[in-house]
C-alpha cells in the first residue's frame, strides 16, 4: 500500500492457521508472520486475470521499422502521444463514466509521477513569483508528494505540508486526491482561495476501488495505468487538461525531461486498455471476463483476509463509509477504512507522520 512512508506492519495472528497467503503470492524477505505489508504498493494481484486473458487479447508485435521517430502525431498538441493510446483512453473513460474527455487535452507521461512534476511546472511558471509556490495536500496524503515536489529543489515550487494547516498568503497549488491514498476518502479542496491552483489525482477513481458517482470535471486530472489495470511496470500515466496553455507547458516539461514517452510502452498500454474496454461490452467474447468485476472480486478476497486480521488481533477498528451508488456497476459497494487501535504493533523503517494511523481501502464482500 502506498502512502505509508515505507512501513511494514508485522502482526502475529492469534490463530495462525486462519490466515494464509495466496498460492501465487510473491515471496520476499519479510518475516514469515507478516500479514499486512505497508512498505510499498505493487499491483501484482492483477496477474491472475491477465494470465487467464493470455496472448489472445494482449499480445502485440512491433516491427523493427516502427516507432523510430520522436513524433507520434505532429498535428497533436501532445506530439509524442500515440493516437491508439489517445483513442483507448477516451473510450475507457466513456465506458466507465469516471471522467469527462470532451474538449480536453490528453498529455501522456512516464507514470503519473512525471505528470505531477509537469503540472506543478505548468501551474507555477507563469506566475513569476519571487519565491517558490507552496504545494499542499490534506493529510494523510500520498507519501511521494513531498519527495517528488522537493527532490530537485526547484525555485518554482516547494512542499508546504498539510493543506488543513496552510495559512500562508499568496498563490499555492493543492493536490486533491479521490479516492485518497492512503485512507480512501472522497475529497474536496481544503484551502479554497481564489489564488489557488488545483491538481486532481484520480489514480484510484476506478470501479474496483470506489463507487463511480459522476464523471470528474476538473482543470487537471491525473490517471495511471498502474492503478487502473495493474501494469505498474509499463510506467504510463495520462493527464486530462482543460486549458490549452497549461497542456502545452506540461508537454514542454516532458519534452525537456525525457523527449517524450516510450512508444512501446504506450502501444502496450493501449492494447491493455482496449482489452479492458472490450471486456466491459454487453456482447463481449465469452472467454473474456469483465476486468472490473474480476478486480472487485479480488478486492473482496483481500478484504476477507484483512477482516480475519481485524477479528483475530483486535488491533483495529473499522469506521464505516456512507454507501454510494456506482453508476458503472449499478450497485452500492461498501468501502472500508481500517485504522490501528493499539500501540503494540511492530514497525520497521520510517514512522507515519500522521498520528500513527494506518489505513487500507478495500471492498467488503
Amino acid at each position: 500500500m502506498c502512502g505509508t512512508d515505507g512501513q511494514v506492519l508485522v502482526i502475529k495472528p492469534s490463530n495462525p492457521s486462519s490466515v494464509s497467503p495466496a498460492p501465487d503470492e510473491p515471496t520476499d524477505h519479510r518475516p514469515s508472520d507478516t500479514i499486512i505489508n505497508l512498505d510499498h504498493g505493487d499491483p501484482t494481484m492483477y496477474e491472475s486475470y491477465w494470465k487467464v486473458v493470455g496472448q489472445k487479447y494482449t499480445s502485440i508485435t512491433i516491427p523493427g521499422f516502427q516507432s523510430l521517430s520522436y513524433f507520434a502525431n505532429k498535428k497533436n498538441l501532445c506530439w509524442f502521444l500515440e493516437p491508439k493510446l489517445e483513442e483507448e483512453i477516451k473510450r475507457l473513460h466513456k465506458i466507465v463514466g469516471n471522467a469527462i474527455v470532451e474538449n480536453r487535452h490528453i498529455v501522456v507521461g512516464t507514470g503519473s509521477s512525471q505528470l505531477i512534476l509537469a503540472a506543478l511546472y505548468a501551474l507555477s511558471d507563469p506566475l513569476n513569483e519571487p519565491n517558490p509556490i507552496s504545494v499542499v495536500s490534506a493529510a494523510p496524503y500520498y507519501s511521494s508528494y513531498p519527495e517528488t515536489t522537493d527532490f530537485l529543489q526547484s525555485g518554482l515550487f516547494k512542499w508546504s505540508g498539510d493543506a488543513r494547516c496552510f495559512n500562508k498568503e499568496g498563490p499555492y497549488i493543492e493536490m486533491v486526491t479521490y479516492p485518497n491514498n492512503p485512507d480512501g476518502v472522497i475529497r474536496e479542496p481544503v484551502v479554497n482561495r481564489a489564488d489557488g491552483k488545483l491538481i486532481h489525482d484520480l489514480a484510484y477513481y476506478w470501479p474496483q476501488y470506489t463507487a463511480i458517482t459522476s464523471p470528474a470535471d476538473h482543470d487537471i486530472i491525473l490517471f495511471t495505468v498502474s492503478k487502473c489495470t495493474g501494469h505498474a511496470g509499463s510506467r504510463i500515466g495520462w493527464a486530462l487538461v482543460r486549458n490549452e496553455n497549461i497542456a502545452r507547458k506540461m508537454v514542454k516539461f516532458i519534452e525537456i525531461n525525457t523527449i517524450g514517452v516510450s512508444k512501446e510502452a504506450q502501444l502496450r498500454a493501449a492494447n491493455i486498455l482496449e482489452t479492458v474496454s472490450l471486456s466491459c461490452q454487453r456482447h463481449k467474447p465469452r472467454d473474456l471476463e469483465n476486468f472490473f468485476k474480476c478486480s472487485q472480486r479480488l478486492m473482496a478476497e483481500r478484504w476477507k483476509k484483512l477482516r480475519e486480521v481485524v477479528d483475530n488481533n483486535k488491533l483495529f477498528n473499522i469506521p464505516k463509509f456512507p454507501i454510494q451508488f456506482c453508476n458503472f456497476t449499478r450497485t452500492s459497494p461498501k468501502h472500508i477504512l481500517v485504522i490501528t487501535n493499539a500501540s503494540d504493533v511492530s514497525f520497521r523503517q520510517v514512522p507515519l507522520s500522521y498520528d500513527q494511523k494506518h489505513f487500507d481501502h478495500v471492498y467488503e464482500s
